[in-house]
């Protein structure tokens, strides 16, 4: 049985009015009118974001991949979170191979991923190798200090600010760019305060 750590969000071990469950779920939320085709869940946890996206799009899904780096997390969710159209994988998402392993897709999402990974290049290049001509990546992150300064979180690499968060996606031929606050989103500037970021980018 997997334990809530502070990190990682099983909603089940949780409050549902957890602060932290509802804007993880605000996240998936916010992915539904993106979600078409075949869907790729990167570091999606125990998979109830994939889930939640899966029903709520499955006339318009035609194959979901959830892929997290933690084998008992994907054993969790392909018992808890299971759907006709998902399929659950152990794998990181580091891996060079990873595009080869699992090819293209029309939908990317990627939450809370970023601020974990010193790999921050190859990542980034899986994602567009790993993305369609024409498909849509929705990744966000936490804001903070900046590349390489130190955190709070026992878990996280760094937290970059949201000009680095922008500077990330140049190859995109679109980028939308959005803060949050709990649940709730608007377009990102740096005249209000978020302490998180959600990027929108058409390849």
């Amino acid at each position: 049985m997997l334990q809530y750590t502070g990190e990682r969000v099983i909603p089940e071990l949780m409050k549902p009015t957890n602060g932290l469950l509802l804007e993880h779920i605000a996240r998936y939320y916010f992915s539904y009118p993106y979600a078409k085709g075949r869907m790729l869940d990167i570091a999606c946890g125990v998979g109830y974001g994939t889930s939640m996206v899966t029903k709520a799009n499955k006339k318009d899904l035609s194959e979901v991949i959830g892929v997290d780096i933690d084998e008992s997390t994907i054993q969790y969710a392909k018992g808890k979170y299971y759907h006709p159209l998902i399929s659950y994988q152990q794998g990181d998402a580091v891996d060079s191979d990873l595009p080869s392993k699992l090819g293209q897709f029309d939908t990317i999402l990627s939450f809370e991923t970023l601020e974990h990974i010193a790999a921050e290049t190859q990542f980034l290049l899986n994602l567009y190798q790993m993305l369609k001509p024409g498909g849509t990546l929705v990744i966000s992150t936490p804001f903070g200090r900046g590349r390489g300064k130190p955190t709070n979180e026992p878990f996280h690499v760094h937290q970059l600010t949201i000009n680095e968060f922008k500077g990330l996606f140049h190859n995109y031929t679109d980028v939308s760019f959005f803060g949050q606050r709990g649940v709730l989103f608007q377009p990102l500037d740096t005249s209000h305060y978020f302490s998180l970021g959600i990027a929108v980018c058409r390849k």
